[in-house]
């Protein structure tokens, strides 16, 4: 297991209903958790490489169920890595249309 320090934070009561909304539903089995991933994901973004920037993206639910058959199916090793490719050969396509049509 990871050494860790306890930290003490206060949150307004609506952000603990809704962290609590998230471990409720099953997202996280408790509320530490809960808090812990959200701190996770804020230091992620904030050291992300220069080279990279972080883009949030939100989806209809569906589009992420579509992800997540991905990933299940084997396609994608995660949602993210699935959005990356669509991207990746949206771009693709794109540069290649244009290619095309200074060509002519």
């Amino acid at each position: 297991m990871v050494e860790s320090e306890r930290v003490t934070i206060r949150l307004p009561h609506e952000r603990i209903n809704a962290l609590q909304a998230l471990v409720d539903q099953g997202r996280f089995s408790t509320l530490s958790d809960a808090v812990r991933a959200a701190i996770d994901r804020f230091v992620d973004g904030e050291f992300t490489p220069d080279y990279i920037e972080k883009v949030t993206v939100e989806l209809p639910k569906g589009n992420v169920v579509n992800l997540k058959q991905l990933v299940q199916d084997g396609d994608s090793i995660s949602v993210d890595d699935a959005i990356r490719n669509a991207v990746r050969e949206y771009i693709r396509k794109r540069l290649a249309e244009a290619i095309e049509g200074l060509e002519k």
